[in-house]
């Protein structure tokens, strides 16, 4: 994948500017399960991730090392994605039976969510559909089937869905804000990518700390949260560099 990002390279006068939002499912979920840890976290600007080793692990800050991160991070977007037990212990390579116990110590520790998830999977049944944030209907005509593998998949994708319908949605707003802005204001730089949450601008050397700002705010402001968005930023000759 870097390989392959290196080919991406600002012509001359140029530089290639990545702006990509920060966990932006896990913000979609807080804001639409309501869960008070996960509102708190984001609110005071911690590591989700390391939030969420605390948790469920049942560790203090300075106990969570690199592996106990990376565990936490598999189990956030885990359920996202209405990861089951034997998902979780494959992607961990861990057994079935402590991949159940992790997941559970989740939901103990964010009972809004398994709320929340169990909503949205119910509202999935009865209406074959889910709305996302903005209100894109999303239709699942599958999920009352009777082969349970095609029920299964119908039924993670509709998990899935309002978070990650709804971060598509910011995103598609925040571009068509910063085009229009481009646009009136006459600059060089021109947006060329979007890759999942990741926005990537050829910027014009004489008006990037310009873009810079002006992605920054249009993307953080594409939607009103209960949880702040927030965008990284990185600035290369090629996308490597940048990303």
């Amino acid at each position: 994948g870097r390989k392959i990002r290196e080919v991406f390279i600002a012509e001359k006068g140029f530089s290639l500017l990545s702006a990509d939002y920060s966990q932006i499912e896990l913000r979609v979920l807080a804001h639409l399960s309501g869960e008070p840890a996960l509102l708190e976290s984001f609110e005071k600007g911690e590591d989700i991730h390391r939030r969420t080793a605390m948790e469920v692990f049942g560790v203090k800050a300075d106990q969570v090392n690199s592996e106990l991160r990376r565990r936490a991070k598999v189990i956030n977007f885990g359920v996202l994605y209405g990861m089951s037990d034997f998902g979780l212990s494959q992607e961990l390579n861990i057994d079935v039976r402590e991949a159940k116990t992790y997941i559970e110590h989740y939901f103990e520790r964010y009972p809004r969510v398994r709320e929340f998830l169990d909503e949205v999977l119910a509202e999935a049944r009865e209406k074959m559909a889910i709305r996302t944030l903005l209100g894109r209907l999303c239709r699942f005509p599958d999920i009352n089937s009777d082969n349970q593998i095609i029920r299964k998949a119908a039924e993670r994708e509709a998990i899935n869905a309002p978070m990650q319908g709804s971060a598509a949605d910011i995103i598609k707003v925040a571009m068509i804000k910063i085009d229009r802005l481009l646009d009136e204001r006459k600059m060089k730089s021109r947006m060329i990518m979007q890759v999942h949450d990741e926005l990537v601008f050829e910027a014009a050397d004489a008006e990037l700390e310009e873009l810079k700002k002006l992605v920054t705010r249009e993307m953080e402001s594409a939607a009103q949260l209960k949880v702040p968005l927030k965008v990284d930023l990185g600035v290369g000759h090629n996308w490597v560099e940048a990303h």
